[in-house]
């Protein structure tokens, strides 16, 4: 019976589907024990984490490799491979404002963002006009100003940012009157009144800032020579906030992040058969698999086996688990 179910809910290879077959074969050869798809997905999220943070890690072992001379290139450029997973977990994304130059960093109690590193902060030049949506009359991809002469200064191609629900960047396709563009982008960007916007020169060039300590902006501000500009941007962190120095940089989508985002939380989702046992359901709704790579799936195996391990109470699974993780690391070293 269990085989006639199985076709109907996988449709392609799964990773988590496939690293719980093996960590449930390992347990069961035994008899150590049943996992549960609950402790599963538990112990499936942390294994995935110590995967990811240990990117870093590794990362940083290969630069000093590199700069020792022992690293190799091309195919044994493992610098460059990791960077390539790490870059995975990038996100691009604008940064809404708390006030004026003060815009709020990305983390999950600001922006909703799964922030794990931030490793660049990027400022929009060449602001052609700012302004608040006055109706929605001609549709959510019309922005309409009453109080605007977009026949100005605006052209076919230029970049528009909008706080609605986060910040949005869309592109003019046509200006229609002075008070009413035609954009493309993000579905429902102007579908309320009131909605501020910034239009940015098409191509304009985004300036990376250097972050600096509260004590070193202090010091940079007070002379011409040291000041930054809108070209030589800097910014502080405190708490939530991120404040971008000069302070003439307060437009709505002018400033942007990049950071590394925590990979996805796992879940094996499942039905209930007949006679009890789960059967795996990748349709689910809530249905996750892994995002690490898949050649790192016998990482996650080892390391689901040492926490089932500790959870079952069974020292062997745990040493077969740690054993086998050291052996795969020596390996690679």
């Amino acid at each position: 019976m269990t085989s006639f179910f199985f076709p109907i809910f996988v449709k392609k290879f799964t990773m988590i589907n496939a690293v719980r077959n093996t960590v449930l074969s390992v347990l069961n050869k035994n008899n150590y024990g049943y996992l549960s798809p609950s402790d599963f997905n538990l112990f499936a999220k942390q294994a995935q984490l110590d995967i990811f943070e240990n990117y870093f890690y590794e990362y940083n072992y290969q630069i000093n490799k590199e700069n020792a001379r022992q690293s190799g290139d091309g195919y044994a450029d493992i610098t460059k491979s990791i960077e390539e997973v790490i870059d995975l977990f990038s996100v691009t994304e604008g940064l809404e404002q708390n006030f004026e130059s003060i815009y709020f960093a990305p983390s999950p109690t600001t922006t909703g963002s799964d922030y794990y590193l931030l490793n660049k902060v990027l400022v929009y030049q060449g602001l052609l006009d700012e302004g608040t949506t006055t109706a929605t009359s001609g549709g959510a991809n019309k922005l309409i100003d009453s109080q605007a002469n977009f026949t100005v200064d605006i052209n076919v191609g230029d970049i528009v940012a909008v706080e609605n629900n986060g910040i949005k960047y869309v592109v003019v396709t046509s200006i229609d009157n002075s008070t009413t563009l035609s954009t493309t982008g993000v579905s429902g960007t102007f579908d309320s009144i009131g909605l501020k916007y910034s239009i940015f020169k098409k191509a304009s060039k985004l300036e990376e800032a250097e972050q600096v300590s509260h004590s070193k902006i202090t010091m940079l501000s007070n002379s011409v020579y040291t000041a930054p500009t809108a070209t030589f941007p800097a910014y502080t962190t405190e708490d939530i906030n991120l404040t971008v120095y000069p302070d003439t940089i307060k437009a709505i989508g002018q400033v942007k992040s990049q950071y590394i985002r925590y990979p996805k939380t796992p879940k094996w989702t499942y039905i209930d058969l007949l006679n009890g046992e789960p059967a795996f359901n990748a349709s689910a709704a809530d249905y996750q698999d892994f995002e690490i790579p898949l050649d790192d799936e016998v990482n996650l195996v080892l390391k689901i086996l040492q926490y089932a391990g500790i959870s079952i109470r069974e020292g062997d699974v745990y040493t077969f688990g740690q054993s086998e993780e050291q052996q795969d690391n020596q390996e690679e070293s």
